[in-house]
């Protein structure tokens, strides 16, 4: 049988529901595991996701999340941290903190023509070149072209809506009741942490599999 790549979407902390995840997908010693990022934050136990991250994933993409807390790590400065986060630094240890320092921005799977990320990517650039603070936090492209929240530039189009491929682009970051699919990209953050379901895609013939969250982690303000 083919390998599989498998891509799960943010976790945030919902070990259980991850877990349960990986039962309901049972890699095999040849699938590769992407992990589309924010696996820590919000939810009740970042450092076990991290743990069976370290197990089972073969890589995991940088959140806006994970950069957050380790931009935090770098200088001290706390004015950009969130309220949840001061729960996720307690539990984070040196080798969580190792894994983190370690993730990549993408994922490429040239064969297929398929690239990972956590937010996106801003559409008629070259995604190569694309830094940290794009593709981790991007959702909406402003009037001026520029990546926005959604909360910052209300109607606005999602990146995903302007981007034209190749590379078909699979990402996370932008929550969503459900799976958000265009002719070039898949969003698979379904809000697990908000109540709602973990997702993962598995490629290259894009079958979903989910798990409903076990309750509401965490309330969006």
């Amino acid at each position: 049988m083919a390998d599989r790549l498998i891509a799960i979407g943010d976790i945030h902390g919902c070990a259980d529901e991850f877990e349960e995840l990986l039962e309901k997908l049972s890699p095999r010693a040849d699938d590769r595991v992407v992990l589309l990022g924010d696996l820590v934050n919000r939810g009740p136990d970042s450092a076990r996701v991290i743990q069976l991250a370290r197990k089972h994933a073969t890589t995991s993409l940088l959140g806006n999340h994970e950069l957050r807390l380790l931009n935090f790590r770098k200088t001290d400065d706390p004015s950009h941290l969130k309220k949840t986060d001061y729960a996720t630094l307690a539990q984070l240890n040196g080798k969580c903190w190792d894994y983190l320092e370690a993730m990549p921005l993408t994922y490429e799977d040239a064969e297929h023509d398929v690239v990972l990320v956590h937010g996106g990517f801003l559409p008629g650039q070259s995604w190569r070149k694309q830094p940290a603070r794009v593709v981790t936090r991007i959702q909406v492209v402003d009037k001026d072209g520029e990546p926005r929240k959604r909360s910052e530039a209300p109607g606005a189009p999602h990146w995903s809506e302007l981007w034209k491929g190749p590379p078909f682009v699979v990402y996370g970051h932008t929550s969503r009741e459900r799976v958000a699919e265009t002719k070039w990209t898949l969003g698979i953050d379904t809000g697990c942490v908000l109540g709602g379901a973990l997702t993962a895609v598995i490629l290259p013939e894009r079958k979903l599999v989910q798990v409903r969250a076990r309750k509401k982690y965490y309330a969006a303000g």
